[in-house]
């Protein structure tokens, strides 16, 4: 079975709900909650975990706390619009620590960088030593959040 071919049911829905709230639910628990014994709980949690439905299990850590206050939306236009250009400034962003999110966008820019540092100067010592220094970059445009409405990683 493939994702292309599963829908998942109320009751996978419901635990995908229950885990993205605490994935650290013993089976029974989630069990408990949606009405279904725990074999075919856990069951249902394989299947999803293994048709890559669940990703993965994480930790969401109050950035903070531990030195990463400063949030920088950074919009990049790329120079030249071809595979090659637009690969390797994939590949060489990826590598970069301080960008925790990375999109391909439309509009007047390419990508879109979240990106976290302690403070204003390792931002720019960042952008300046590192960032601006992949090749391929047309345009950039920092967005510097003031504070945070809302954060979720629930989808549902």
């Amino acid at each position: 079975m493939t994702t292309e071919n599963y829908t998942p049911d109320e009751k996978d829905l419901s635990i995908l709900k229950i885990l993205q709230k605490d994935a650290k639910l013993s089976v029974r628990d989630i069990a408990g909650r949606i009405n279904l014994s725990p074999t075919p709980t856990h069951e249902r949690i394989k299947r999803m975990e293994r048709l890559g439905i669940i990703r993965e299990y994480t930790t969401v850590v109050d950035r903070k706390k531990v030195n990463k206050g400063m949030m920088v939306i950074c919009m990049i236009a790329l120079n030249v619009h071809n595979k090659k250009t637009a690969g390797k400034f994939i590949e060489e962003v990826g590598k970069l620590k301080e960008v925790v999110e990375f999109y391909n966008i439309s509009g007047d820019f390419d990508f879109m960088l979240k990106i976290l540092a302690p403070n204003m100067d390792e931002f720019h010592e960042f952008f300046v030593n590192k960032l601006s220094e992949i090749e391929g970059i047309g345009q950039t445009k920092s967005i510097f959040v003031m504070n945070s409405i809302k954060e979720s990683t629930q989808i549902l």
